[in-house]
């Protein structure tokens, strides 16, 4: 199947799945298993893959300080940039102001408790000490990904300090990728039927009516992606000398697929093999994509610092530029220090109301778009973290430009020995 054929058929899936669900409530939700056996079949694949990738990198590698360097420009990195995208949030919030002038007793209120829970139970040192779990497999079995990222990292230095008699582990782990790779060209074949059952599930469950009281919220989140993508990324790729639009346009299937299926985790395998194709360094990837889904999430960042002003607006309750200061600051600490638990959004927003003292009964109240709100700011996050990886191979001076052009038909040969894929 080639890359056109493919991209067509996920569209065709899309729409058949909005009118399915439209149509029929019934069979809409009755179709949802196809769903979560597509994510469920790129889950799998994903905690091995990062695992075996970043072992083969760090051990094949042979230079630990430039790891390091990696490491530390990488944070740096991430920091700014979803920084900037919390000041993006906030200012848009301020200035199109969507939560002025609705009636929040009007709004259905729906039940928050799992998320404000997990923001109670959840501590930034908490998710620290995660990160050194004593217990492997547990991690492996839960899809915790900073441990397995953590145990590779240092599994990889192990290794590399091995010598000669490492080499075959290295092989073994080199092989290991290599197979998840093919292994992923191969879910991806479902993905039209994935797609269709999502969105007929989601537009079934959720309907249209929900959606009328809080469109402007709606539109003015989707209006400042959009404002996001264009300026800041387009800026950034300008800066980079890349084309943003050409990077997009290669990234369309795993766009599609984060956005219908609300998850951009079921993407990063292939996002990783994309941008190691696009001219990124390979230890570059293998370490900042996965990193990246916990602590470059920029599409989060924005929605998160939309939404609490959006309550305060919503409560009537005008914030001064101090409190806005320490919202900015709160969300910069609360979002990486519980980004990798479930309902991570809306427990970083819990957290963050909690802190400046406004109500948290609010966000029951945005729960009923959040889904929408979510599939946009998951397109975010994956050009954000492409872009970082970018910007991490040009520092580290190993980026190649002749590979960053409109890639061609999809079908892959797999490089033995590299675990990366080429026209």
């Amino acid at each position: 199947m080639n890359k056109k054929g493919l991209i067509w058929q996920i569209v065709a899936g899309m729409v058949l799945g909005l009118l399915l669900g439209f149509l029929s409530k019934q069979y809409g939700q009755a179709v949802k298993p196809l769903g979560e056996i597509f994510i469920n079949m790129i889950k799998i694949v994903i905690i091995p893959l990062v695992f075996s990738v970043i072992v083969s990198s760090i051990a094949g590698m042979g230079n630990l300080k430039r790891m390091g360097k990696i490491g530390f420009k990488t944070i740096i990195y991430f920091e700014i940039l979803t920084t900037i995208a919390l000041v993006v949030g906030l200012f848009a919030t301020n200035l199109a102001q969507p939560g002025v002038g609705i009636d929040s007793s009007q709004l259905e209120k729906a039940d928050i408790q799992q998320y404000t829970q997990t923001a109670e139970d959840t501590k930034p040192i908490d998710v620290l000490i995660g990160i050194f779990s004593p217990n492997l497999f547990k991690s492996l079995a839960e899809g915790k990904i900073l441990p397995v990222i953590f145990f590779a990292v240092m599994f990889g230095i192990a290794l590399a300090s091995t010598g000669d008699k490492g080499k075959i582990v290295l092989q073994f782990f080199q092989g290991v990728s290599e197979t998840m790779f093919n292994f992923v060209h191969l879910v991806m074949k479902f993905a039209p039927f994935g797609v269709f059952a999502i969105m007929a599930n989601t537009v079934a469950t959720f309907g249209f009516k929900s959606l009328i009281p809080l469109g402007k919220l709606l539109i003015v989140n989707h209006i400042t992606i959009i404002v996001f993508i264009v300026i800041i990324f387009g800026s950034l790729a300008w800066f980079l000398k890349v084309n943003l639009w050409t990077l997009i346009r290669n990234l369309k299937e795993e766009l599609i697929i984060g956005y219908v299926t609300d998850s951009t985790e079921t993407v990063m395998p292939q996002l990783m093999d994309k941008m190691n194709r696009f001219g990124c360094d390979r230890s570059v990837v293998s370490f900042v994509i996965p990193t990246g889904y916990t602590f470059n999430l920029d599409g989060s960042a924005l929605y998160q610092a939309m939404v609490v002003p959006f309550i305060a607006q919503l409560y009537g309750i005008d914030l001064t530029l101090m409190e806005q200061f320490t919202i900015l600051l709160v969300l910069m600490l609360t979002s990486k220090g519980i980004a990798a638990v479930p309902g991570a959004s809306f427990a970083v927003l819990s957290a963050t109301l909690v802190a400046v003292g406004l109500p948290v009964e609010g966000l029951a109240l945005v729960l009923a778009v959040d889904r929408l709100m979510d599939m946009a700011r998951g397109i975010v996050n994956i050009i954000g973290n492409a872009l970082a990886t970018i910007a991490i191979s040009k520092w580290e001076g190993c980026f190649d430009h002749r590979k960053a052009v409109l890639f061609k038909n999809f079908p892959v040969i797999v490089e033995k020995g590299t675990g990366t894929s080429v026209d």
